[in-house]
């Protein structure tokens, strides 16, 4: 059973569509990429799930189901409660996720206090629990330490334990190693299918990488222009995929293996062909 389902999901800034009739679904316990190039409208999802668009930005059709309620549907301070207390989000940049003002034990135990109810203690606990859980050392030193007076890797490290801390049952990790180095990206992304299959979570997956999407997914949605081009498990897309696009971006994914093997563009004929399927969908829309 799906525990997030997206349908028909469109969203605009002014009268410029960016999400088109967006619809995927992520199981329990699920990992699912979701893969496009920069400015495809793959964190604009992920942002219509937790509620946290910008304010330019208007859903204008679509519902989003997570555990079986629509999220849209929801008045603003139940549609938190339940975000809350079900999903969660590993941000991209950890060093402006966190408050460099504050030290680091507040900032994991205070969404479990405020948000949850958890007493100060029982949340101290939890957090302590979590960064041993996430092979920090010292727990105790780091949650009293200020974010800069730590690693790139470590400061993930804190946001991925602060993600499960409420044991949510959906987490969106919006491309969680694009600020940190090759080998610490390696390291966190083990650590997050690790802990995703340990608590057995629900995880949508935002990269641009289909080398991490072959490694940590079991299915891929690919987007261009807020338009799913290809919706399919991964072992198939990796043999055959169906659309165009996918096949070029597969073809142009950076070969490990022949560090000498040149890169290969997406061509443009593929790119134009997109852009007219994207434009034939829009003439087929109603007026915003």
């Amino acid at each position: 059973m799906s525990f997030l389902t997206i349908e028909n999901l469109s969203a605009h800034v002014g009268p410029s569509p960016i999400l088109r009739d967006v619809s995927l679904s992520v199981e329990a316990g699920e990992v699912r990429g979701l893969v496009g190039e920069s400015g495809a409208g793959k964190s604009m999802i992920g942002k219509a799930v937790l509620g946290t668009l910008p304010l330019a930005v208007q859903v204008t059709s679509g519902r989003i189901l997570l555990d079986g309620e629509d999220l849209l549907a929801m008045r603003p301070r139940d549609r938190r409660r339940v975000i809350g207390a079900k999903a969660a989000l590993i941000p991209q940049d950890p060093l402006t996720a966190l408050n460099p003002s504050r030290r680091v034990g507040p900032q994991i135990t205070n969404r479990l206090v405020d948000i949850l109810g958890w007493t100060r203690q029982d949340a101290q606990m939890r957090a302590l629990e979590l960064l041993h859980e996430v092979s920090i050392p010292e727990p105790e030193r780091v949650m009293r330490a200020y974010p800069h007076e730590l690693s790139g890797g470590m400061r993930q490290r804190i946001l991925i334990a602060s993600a499960f801390a409420a044991e949510p049952r959906l987490i969106i990790a919006d491309e969680p190693t694009t600020a940190l180095d090759v080998t610490v990206q390696k390291q966190i992304l083990k650590l997050i299918r690790q802990m995703q299959q340990r608590h057995g979570t629900a995880l949508l997956f935002v990269t641009h990488d289909l080398g991490v999407v072959s490694k940590v997914c079991q299915s891929l949605t690919v987007l261009f222009g807020g338009l799913v081009l290809e919706d399919t498990r991964v072992e198939p897309f990796f043999a055959h995929p169906s659309h165009p696009y996918s096949a070029a971006l597969l073809a142009a994914t950076p070969k490990y293996t022949d560090p000498d093997a040149s890169l290969t563009p997406v061509p443009d004929a593929v790119i134009e062909g997109v852009q007219a399927e994207i434009a034939a969908h829009d003439r087929m829309q109603p007026h915003v």
